[in-house]
Parts: structure tokens; C-alpha cells; sequence
């Protein structure tokens, strides 16, 4: 049994006989009779009652006949919509991106782009899920999201990916904090203040932690908290310094950037499992963001 012959015995009803029936399916009479043959052997039951063919009340079917009938009109009604979801889909008017992004992308990268997105693709939804790069990472690997934007160190051989941002890593002091005149700032100098910094599941709290282990010395963390405004704030007033992405600091902040010496750069790809092919919605995201570094 397939859709083509349930097609077939659904036009039988419809149309009363095997000759308006194979008319309106463009299809030669004997062709459509055989059809109709070989989905009856194959379930080995009679569905048409070829005894009591009458002129007034047209070709009618037999018991089976009628129940398979009714699977088949509902079976047709869901392949026309999934026919119709995937056309939607292909032609991007329907679909949803979901998508793990780390922190302070999603507050100061992404917003513009996201709504740019949006414009371009009304019909297409955007399930944004914010939180640490370990977060991003977590949710890929287990299928929570078909997209994420991960560090170059969590790329991993059964992800694709490709280069998003190479983003500067700044030191964000006080205007009127001891390392705010200087041009720039060496690891052994920040660690000699008190930090105010991400919790744990943080890219960057991971890589102050290991810099701090590397040279021998116990970072001084003051304050932990996610909220980047609020991290502002503590640097702001000077109660501590921290490390952010150059995008995180604005002239309205009321702080400064300042470059590690030697710099730091972090690179964030978008990426995505091999396994797991991406859909049209998918695709055009990704192609979007690219676009529009």
C-alpha cells in the first residue's frame, strides 16, 4: 500500500466511477483498475463492490473499502500539510532557528543583527538561549539547540563551524584607577587588583583562572556576577577591574578599555554537528551572520 494508490481509491469515491475517476487523475481506466487490484491482494480484501454498480447511486465499496477510506482522506490530508510545511520551509516563510549564544554576545553583538534577521525573514522564528560559552557548548553537544557560538578551544572534530568574530580581550578599569594611565596592561599587573569577573561556565573565567595558575598567582576576585551592567558598575566606581571584550565598553560606560600586553584576541565561531544536517532556516542564519560581521 502507498499514497499513490490511497490517491487513487480516494478519487474512486469521489468521482463514483473508474472512468471519471482515471479522467480526473489523467490516467488510463485499465491502469487505475489494476491499481485498485493490486492494493486489494495486497491487504487481501475486497474494497470495491464490483456487484452493485448502478448508474443512480454510483461504484460503492465494501466494508473494508469504506474503513480504509477513511485512513486514506485523513493520511492525504497530512501528507498536503507536511507537503505544504516543508514548501514553507524551503522558501524560508516558516521555521525556527535555535540558536546558544555566549553572554555578552547576545547583549552587544547580536541585537542589531538579530532584528536586521527578523526583518528579512518575518516568517522564520528566533529561539535565542543566553548564557556561558560551557553553556553554548553543552546544549550543541546534546541537540538543545541546532547552533551555537563557541571558542576556537571548544571546536571539536563532529562540529562544522566557521569563524565568526576575532574580538580584542580589554582590561576595563576606572577613569581614575591606578592602571588608567598606562596604555596597556601585562597579566602580572592585573592580577595585582582585585577583579570583579563571571562565575564558573565562563570562557573568560576560565582563562583568567588558568593565566593566574600559569604564572603562579592567586587571582583576587572581589565580586562574581553574570550581569555585565553590573560589572560595569563595579568598575565604574573603582571597586575592581575586570577583563571583557572590546564590543562589551561604550563611551557612555564611563570607563576604560585598556589592551593586555601582549594582546589577547578570542575567536568565537558559529557552529553546528556534522551529524545533524541544518535546515533552510539554518542556513540562511548562518550565511546572515556571516555576512554581517
Amino acid at each position: 500500500m502507498d499514497i499513490k494508490q490511497l490517491k487513487h481509491l480516494d478519487a474512486l469515491v469521489r468521482y463514483g466511477s473508474f472512468t471519471r475517476a482515471a479522467e480526473k487523475l489523467s490516467m488510463a481506466q485499465p491502469a487505475l483498475s489494476q491499481s485498485i487490484k493490486r492494493l486489494e491482494q495486497s491487504l487481501g480484501v475486497t474494497l470495491v463492490d464490483r456487484s452493485q454498480r448502478k448508474q443512480d447511486s454510483g461504484l460503492k465499496l465494501t466494508a473494508e473499502g469504506e474503513t480504509l477510506h477513511q485512513h486514506a482522506v485523513l493520511i492525504l490530508k497530512q501528507v498536503q500539510q507536511a507537503e505544504s510545511h516543508i514548501r514553507s520551509m524551503a522558501q524560508l516563510s516558516l521555521g525556527e532557528v535555535r540558536v546558544a549564544v555566549p553572554g555578552m554576545l547576545g547583549s552587544f553583538y547580536l541585537p542589531s543583527r538579530l532584528m536586521a534577521f527578523r526583518h528579512k525573514y518575518p516568517g522564520l522564528k528566533l529561539s535565542l538561549f543566553e548564557g556561558g560559552t560551557r553553556d553554548a557548548l553543552r546544549m550543541l553537544e546534546q541537540q538543545e539547540v541546532d547552533i551555537a557560538i563557541i571558542t576556537a578551544q571548544d571546536l571539536k572534530p563532529e562540529f562544522d563551524s566557521k569563524l565568526l568574530i576575532n574580538e580584542q580581550m580589554v582590561v576595563a578599569t576606572s577613569l581614575d584607577h591606578p592602571l588608567a594611565e598606562q596604555t596597556s596592561v601585562t597579566l602580572e599587573q592585573f592580577f595585582q587588583h582585585e577583579l570583579v569577573m563571571f562565575k564558573r561556565g565562563y570562557y573568560h573565567r576560565e582563562w583568567i583562572l588558568q593565566q593566574a595558575e600559569e604564572l603562579g598567582l592567586n587571582p583576587k576576585i572581589a565580586f562574581e556576577t553574570n550581569l555585565i551592567n553590573l560589572i560595569k558598575q563595579v568598575v565604574n566606581q573603582g571597586y575592581a577591574i575586570t577583563t571583557v571584550l572590546e564590543m562589551v565598553i561604550t563611551a557612555k560606560d564611563g570607563i576604560l578599555a585598556l589592551p593586555f600586553s601582549p594582546p589577547v584576541y578570542l575567536e568565537l565561531h558559529i557552529a553546528w554537528k556534522k551529524q545533524r544536517p541544518l535546515s533552510q532556516a539554518d542556513q540562511a542564519f548562518v550565511a546572515f551572520l556571516l555576512e554581517n560581521k
